[in-house]
């Protein structure tokens, strides 16, 4: 089985999450230029506006990058007949089924890596020709499944036998070992990177992310398709309406545009800031390459010291 830095072409096994709105082609190529892979996220936008990000991403970086296509929008059909012909390294997929899109990307020479939230689906992934997973904890910011990180990752691992990429609560050396631990082969990371000089949101997101602790996200959403954000009045108000007998067209017409209010706007009061509950590790403003080297120089040193405290420990 190939590492993740083998299989992508990249220095640090560390992939950007394909964050709507926020994973253009600035962020990506930082990523990417700084030893991972940087991820254009499509979200809701239409192919056209995707492929320049991609062409843009080429004018940055001459490293490896990918592009995150959601499949529940109007625009993955289009989108994912398009990184063919852009000739696109690495493709992610969320919110759908990509079994349909895999044969004609693994016959274009993409790497396919979906975006999962339990094992059965990772086995089913592995079936369709998935190249790798990643398994994203409900600890990580925006659209989240059921399960935690540390709960997950090795029941995916134990069901699968491509690599296995962790997310969800991961923005310091110490989370990279635990994923590690656990089996995983890398690590994909998105609320550590919001806070960065390179990403393109507004000053008072990257502000709340920075302020935020460990307690400062909540999960908004139907059952069916939980949000994890920080805790302003929008979601307040959303969880006190959930509770009545509102209908979920009435929810989903309060989030209606509040992404965007989060990230150009930066609405603190009616944005939806989508970060993990790891925003409380996010102390200062860094650059991405900062970032990556945090997560993962120097990781060696930290491990022989954990070693000789499980010695210390466990021996006496």
């Amino acid at each position: 089985m190939k590492n993740i830095s083998e299989l992508l072409g990249v220095k640090y096994p560390v992939i950007q999450g394909g964050m709507a709105n926020i994973a253009t082609a600035e962020l990506a190529s930082a990523v990417s230029n700084a030893g991972g892979l940087g991820l254009i996220g499509s979200g809701g936008n239409d192919v056209n506006w995707v492929r320049e990000e991609i062409r843009k991403c080429k004018k940055l970086t001459d490293k490896p990058f990918g592009v995150n296509i959601m499949l529940m929008s109007p625009h993955a059909k289009d989108i994912a007949a398009m990184v063919i012909e852009e000739k696109v390294k690495v493709v992610t997929t969320g919110a759908g089924n990509p079994g349909p899109y895999i044969k004609d990307w693994k016959d274009a020479g993409i790497i396919v890596i979906p975006v999962i939230p339990a094992a059965r689906l990772a086995q089913r992934m592995e079936k369709a020709g998935a190249d790798a997973v990643v398994a994203e904890g409900m600890e990580a910011g925006g659209h989240i499944g059921k399960l935690t990180t540390m709960a997950m990752i090795p029941q995916v691992v134990d069901a699968v036998n491509i690599p296995v990429i962790a997310a969800g609560g991961i923005a310091d050396k110490r989370g990279v070992l635990a994923a590690f631990a656990l089996g995983a082969k890398g690590v994909q990371i998105g609320t550590v990177l919001l806070a960065t000089k390179e990403c393109p949101v507004h000053d008072n997101f990257k502000k709340m992310v920075i302020d935020a602790t460990d307690t400062s996200t909540v999960i908004t959403g139907s059952d069916k398709a939980p949000v994890r954000v920080i805790k302003n009045k929008m979601a307040v108000d959303y969880i006190a309406l959930a509770k009545t007998d509102v209908s979920l067209e009435e929810l989903e017409k309060m989030t209606l545009g509040s992404l965007r209010k989060a990230v150009f706007d930066g609405n603190v009061e009616e944005g939806s800031f989508m970060a993990g509950q790891i925003s409380g590790l996010v102390k200062e403003e860094k650059t991405v390459k900062e970032v990556l080297e945090d997560l993962f120089d120097g990781v060696n040193e930290y491990k022989e010291s954990l070693e000789v405290l499980w010695k210390e420990q466990y021996f006496l």
